[in-house]
């Protein structure tokens, strides 16, 4: 989650790359940068001058223009231009060809403070921008295509690692992070930067294809690169992390992943030998490592699973449509989807304190259930957003209202802001993502315009979304760099353009100001 600076790309040159006289994003965004905006919040100016962006877009930047009309408080016109095109404007740290392939372009997009792609980062940065895609030609579909043709090269490759190296066409070299690891299946630290196994990955992957495909209709892209191996590679390492700890006969089946580190937080690494605690046989796929990078209570995601499902099923049309396809891959992907779904439905839905029935967020399918939900998506409260459920669903509204609460101990309340954190930081620390997604899960006016409200002043003046933020101090935050929140950011106000545009005409001011 993570980078500095930016490079020239060496086979398709990025025009608008970091050049000489332009300063590292990193340090750039420490600063209130002017103008600032004219509303009681005063918000920076945060874009880089166009010609030091790393991708310049004429959709996104029609896109912004367009809101300025719709958009009535200038605050939150602000915080919507800064961050929609973030990932555009400062993460796109590489473009260009595959060695043994001119026609597959690749993509290399940072998440903001790490010099590394992350599967899972790179899908949610690049998504928002589906809201302005149309067709194949458009100039971010070349983004769309390069970042999955890359991603599927690396989840060939390595499928239990979550992320990479810059690719050796890019001319960068690799960077270590420093740690010490023992982990099972190895991996090329070449081309590895952290193999933390989280099933998320797989969810982005294939959330990030659908997003394409329906956009665009471009079923012929599918077919000419790697993008077939790499659904082989997920299903069989999803099947490889299916097995349960124990056969039929009580004798012990290995686990396909192990890993074990050189750590002082307990979230870092696995236990048991890195093998994590025992699982049952229950058809879900186990993620030892939670979207937040930390390690899980119970293996088996709920959210993980429901991501996986959804768009193994909704890819699997993609597959269809394929004429190079190996027979039956794509009734493959169906069978697990709906085996996934059926395990959610048995194992994932349990019996609240309050006697309600809720999906829990973490089983181990012997009887542990961990009642809680996190920030980082796929969570719990994105379960709509994902496409898993709908949101008047009974139990998604009885999970929605525990995990918005003090039941779930990761709830976090306070004058500034009221949203779901995460142990990846601690208690207190609530994460605007959360707030933003509460308010894409909502059809609710009132619900969304505080979530709104409570997004837009925990900024600290920056005009940036930040990883977390104390709801009880907004000068205390983690995080000045996010693009994937801050392209959360920015589809949540398309997506309410879309759905509930009058909601912009409100004003976000803690008082009234008059607009000329």
């Amino acid at each position: 989650m993570r980078s500095s600076d930016v490079i020239l790309s060496v086979s398709l040159v990025i025009a608008h790359a970091f050049g000489q006289n332009c300063p590292s994003y990193s340090s750039y965004s420490l600063s209130r940068n002017p103008p600032l905006s004219t509303g009681a919040y005063q918000l920076a100016y945060q874009r880089p001058a166009p010609e030091c962006r790393t991708f310049n877009s004429t959709l996104v930047e029609d896109a912004i223009n367009q809101s300025k009309d719709n958009i009535y408080d200038v605050d939150l016109f602000r915080l919507f231009e800064n961050t929609f095109p973030n990932t555009l404007d400062t993460a796109i740290k590489w473009r260009g060809v595959a060695a043994n392939n001119s026609e597959e372009e690749l993509a290399f997009v940072i998440t903001g403070d790490i010099n590394a792609m992350w599967i899972r980062d790179s899908a949610n940065q690049i998504a928002p921008y589906k809201t302005v895609l149309k067709n194949a030609n458009d100039d971010i579909a070349s983004v769309f295509r390069g970042v999955i043709n890359l991603q599927a090269r690396y989840l060939i490759i390595s499928p239990y690692c979550n992320a990479f190296q810059p690719p050796p066409e890019s001319g960068m070299s690799p960077v270590s992070n420093g740690g010490t690891y023992s982990v099972t299946p190895s991996y090329d630290r070449n081309v590895v930067f952290t193999c933390n196994f989280e099933l998320d990955d797989f969810g982005g992957f294939l959330q990030l294809s659908h997003d394409y495909y329906t956009a665009t209709g471009d079923v012929d892209f599918f077919g000419k690169f790697q993008w077939i191996p790499a659904v082989q590679s997920i299903l069989a390492a999803s099947e490889a992390m299916r097995k349960p700890t124990y056969g039929p006969d009580g004798k012990w089946i290995p686990p396909a992943y192990t890993f074990q580190s050189l750590t002082m937080s307990a979230s870092g690494t696995l236990g048991n030998n890195g093998m994590g605690s025992p699982v049952n046989d229950t058809g879900l796929v186990r993620s030892p490592f939670r979207p937040s990078d930390d390690t899980a209570m119970f293996d088996f995601s709920i959210p993980a699973n429901m991501m996986l499902s959804r768009y193994l099923d909704s890819t699997s049309k993609i597959m269809d449509r394929l004429p190079n396809a190996p027979k039956g891959l794509s009734r493959e992907m169906r069978d697990m989807a709906a085996e996934i779904k059926q395990a959610i439905d048995q194992w994932g839905i349990v019996t609240a304190p309050n006697g309600k029935k809720i999906y829990a967020y973490e089983v181990d399918g012997f009887g542990g259930q961990n009642l809680m939900d996190d920030a980082n998506i796929p969570s719990l409260l994105s379960a709509p957003f994902l496409g898993y459920v709908d949101k008047d669903d009974p139990v998604y509204q009885d999970t929605r209202a525990f995990v918005l609460s003090r039941s779930n101990p990761w709830w976090c309340a306070g004058p500034y802001i009221n949203a779901v954190g995460s142990p990846h930081i601690r208690p207190g620390a609530a994460w605007p993502m959360s707030a933003i997604m509460r308010a894409m899960t909502s059809d609710d006016d009132g619900e969304i315009i505080s979530a709104i409200k409570e997004v837009l002043q925990s900024t600290d003046g920056y005009g940036l979304i930040h990883e977390s933020v104390d709801s009880f101090d907004t000068s205390s935050w983690t995080r000045q760099w996010f693009t994937w929140a801050n392209g959360l950011f920015g589809q949540m106000i398309m997506d309410i353009a879309d759905r509930k545009p009058h909601i912009l005409k409100e004003s976000f001011q803690p008082f009234f100001i008059e607009k000329d």
